[in-house]
This record gives C-alpha cells, structure tokens and sequence, in this order.
C-alpha cells in the first residue's frame, strides 16, 4: 500500500497535474490518500512527485491514522459500531487486512476516501517543498521513511 500525502498547493499547476491530484482527492495540503500497489499507481507517483511525498506505509502506522485521524461520512471518527459493520475487531486487524488484502479506503462503505493530517511537528525536512527527499527535501520517494513522516503529522 502506497501513501501519497500533498505537500504543495495550487498555483502555478499544469492542468494535467491538476487532474491527477483530483483524482486522488487530494484537494489540500497535508491530504493523504492511500493506494493500491500496482504499474497505474507508479506511473502516478512519477508523474506528481514533484507536488507530493509518497512511500510505503506499514500496518502499525496505518493502524494508528485509521485509529486517530479517519472519518466516516459526516466528519465522524470511526466507531465500534463501523468496525462491527465491516466485520473487524480492531484497527489493527482492518490495517492487516488492508495492506494483505491490497484494499483502498473506498472499499469500505461509509468511510472518507481521504485522511486530514496535521503539519508536521518540527517542519519538514531542512531544504524545503521545493527539493527531492534524496537531497535533503521533502518531495519525492521516501520508501519507508513516509512511516516517520505520518506519525509527526497525526
């Protein structure tokens, strides 16, 4: 499971970029949307890696932004009842099945498309939005350093 989290805003954006940011949903800054693994999935990493920040997510980590920061229809954090209604116990087990199952939040009925972070605490990286995260940035690839990223922004 990739997580894809929108670090810069609107202007000045090729309408092609534009499109693929819409499509993921993330509409703001600090939007994340979680996506399944695949040859599409790449091609739009690629192509907005120059807007957002991406890597893959591991179940503790994902279990803590389902826990904390997902929201059902209505602005509503995710309840017991939801987690009875999608036949789970626990966030940890709707993490697992998520990433082993390869699923995406849209297969789950009722539950927002997209997670609201919070800025990073203590910033992001020392060289700014504007750089690649293998030159000491913050776009870009972060394979599993998006985890620690995640977990400042919750």
């Amino acid at each position: 499971m990739i997580a894809i989290i929108r670090l810069r805003g609107q202007i000045k954006l090729s309408p092609d970029i534009k499109y693929a940011l819409a499509l993921l949903g993330t509409f703001r800054i600090n939007h994340m949307a979680l996506i399944k693994e695949n040859e599409t999935a790449k091609g739009t990493t690629q192509k907005l890696k120059d807007y957002v920040t991406f890597g893959q997510i591991n179940e503790e980590t994902l279990a803590k932004v389902l826990e904390k920061r997902a929201e059902v229809t209505g602005g509503k954090k995710i309840s017991p009842e939801n987690l009875k209604e999608w036949k789970l116990k626990s966030f940890d087990e709707m993490a697992k099945k998520m990433i082993a199952e390869n699923l995406c939040l849209k297969d789950f009925p009722k539950l927002k498309t997209i997670i609201r972070l919070h800025p990073a605490v203590k910033g992001l990286e020392r060289k700014g939005k504007k750089i690649s995260f293998v030159k000491g940035g913050a776009l870009g690839d972060r394979k599993e350093a998006i985890n620690k990223l995640i977990l400042r922004m919750i």
